[in-house]
């Protein structure tokens, strides 16, 4: 079968990684790719923008599967297009990538659904965003609705610093995304993703992951796209991961059929572990990045296969086996991020023992024959270990076997249960 994966990301170098590993896959494309997945795949230059243009690809190279890897081809409705054009896709409907693409539209559905997540208003203006504020109390959560490339959340800890950031908001500093803005209680607790597989009847679980979003180590400065994470998370138990199937994931599916927009691709729930049990802090419509590099370290089951099935509606009876090793990547991204990266730094990953640990590219390109960093989030070095402390000790070792002099990296990834491993 001929594949085409799109994406540019670590994310999809994962995908791409773990698909070419599959017995069915003839042959692999990918648009508009890396260096690293141009080690697994044929790059092609495609404009996802121009649906037509993908669909008529398909057509021509007898693509069987289509792989859309990021959120916003979700949201502009490509899988739409492709289903139209009778090409199975991977990936909700654009109605359904709602999920991720409006904030509000997932807290209202989780408000008809019973879904426990945190109280919260939407708001169209700064005027009514400013006069909600009043019915929380600090420190506060604020959320364009939109999409903000995972930097769109901010907790404001006073009452003039939640009024500048909503005039922030309002006023530009996400674009679209900032259109409306969703004001929530904050929820103390532990944050972890749970993931799930459904073609839009059946699901099936696909694992945990904690992620590290904040630049700095010890959970500091601001937010990220993620600067590592490690799976699975073992705070997320068996019987929470329960909890989290027939409170969360299950009402969300069934609710979603029900009202004409059935989901289908993966479902990435972003959780904070309350003293009242799991809660949802937010859906996205895709794998996680730098989670699905994790999961597909640990992923034994054959990606292609399991796609299929969610894209032709046959997922009832399939099951995804996880290795029980612990997977942990580290990010190393230019410096300047999360604001503007410093591009161009020359990269050596020479140094890097073959099977210490997978490097995978991110924001990576090639430049007279030399490897440099083309974006934030540049690397993604993963490592496998009996514990999380093992997997952590390795993927350090191999990120001070790289030589990224204008890169950087925390430091602490996964130190929440190295913590605690260390407690036992």
């Amino acid at each position: 079968m001929n594949i085409l994966l799109l994406g540019s990301g670590g994310r999809e170098h994962a995908l791409a990684w773990k698909l070419a590993q599959s017995p069915s896959l003839a042959k692999l494309y990918a648009a508009p790719g890396n260096p690293g997945i141009a080690e697994e795949a044929e790059i092609v230059a495609l404009d996802v923008t121009d649906h037509a243009a993908v669909i008529a690809f398909c057509a021509e190279r007898e693509v069987g599967l289509v792989v859309i890897g990021p959120e916003a081809p979700l949201v502009d409705g490509l899988s739409d297009a492709l289903r139209a054009a009778s090409v199975p896709v991977f990936g909700p409907s654009q109605a359904a990538a709602q999920l991720e693409g409006s904030k509000g539209f997932t807290k209202d559905l989780c408000q008809r659904a019973g879904i426990p997540t945190a109280g919260y208003v939407r708001t169209a203006s700064l005027e009514d965003a400013r006069a909600a504020l009043a019915r929380f109390q600090p420190p506060y959560v604020l959320k364009a609705d939109g999409l903000a490339a995972g930097k769109g959340v901010v907790i404001a800890a006073t009452l003039p610093e939640a009024e500048e950031t909503l005039a922030d908001m309002f006023g530009g500093a996400f674009g679209g995304a900032g259109a409306q803005v969703v004001i929530e209680e904050f929820m103390e607790g532990e944050e972890a993703s749970f993931f799930a597989l459904t073609d839009g009847t059946a699901i099936v679980p696909f694992g945990s992951a904690q992620d590290h979003k904040r630049v700095g180590d010890g959970d500091t400065g601001p937010n990220t796209g993620g600067m590592g994470a490690y799976s699975p998370a073992p705070v997320l138990t068996p019987q929470l991961q329960a909890r989290v199937m027939a409170e969360i994931i299950e009402p969300t599916v069934r609710t979603m059929r029900e009202e004409g927009n059935p989901y289908q691709g993966v479902l990435f729930a972003g959780l904070m572990l309350t003293a009242q049990g799991p809660k949802l802090i937010e859906y996205n419509a895709r794998f996680g990045d730098p989670e699905c590099q994790v999961l597909m370290m640990r992923l034994e089951s054959d990606l292609v296969g399991i796609m299929l099935a969610c894209a032709r509606g046959e997922l009832a009876g399939a099951e995804v086996t996880l290795r029980d090793e612990t997977a942990l990547t580290v990010v190393m991204a230019a410096k300047g991020y999360p604001g503007t990266p410093e591009k161009g730094g020359a990269i050596d990953l020479s140094g890097v023992e073959p099977g210490a640990a997978k490097v995978f590219h991110a924001g990576t390109a090639l430049t007279d024959g030399t490897l440099v960093a083309n974006g934030g989030r540049v690397l993604n070095v993963t490592a496998t270990g009996a514990s999380v402390s093992q997997a952590q000790a390795r993927a350090y070792a191999a990120v001070d076997a790289i030589t990224f002099a204008s890169g950087f990296c925390r430091r602490d990834i996964g130190w929440r249960e190295v913590a605690r491993e260390a407690a036992a």
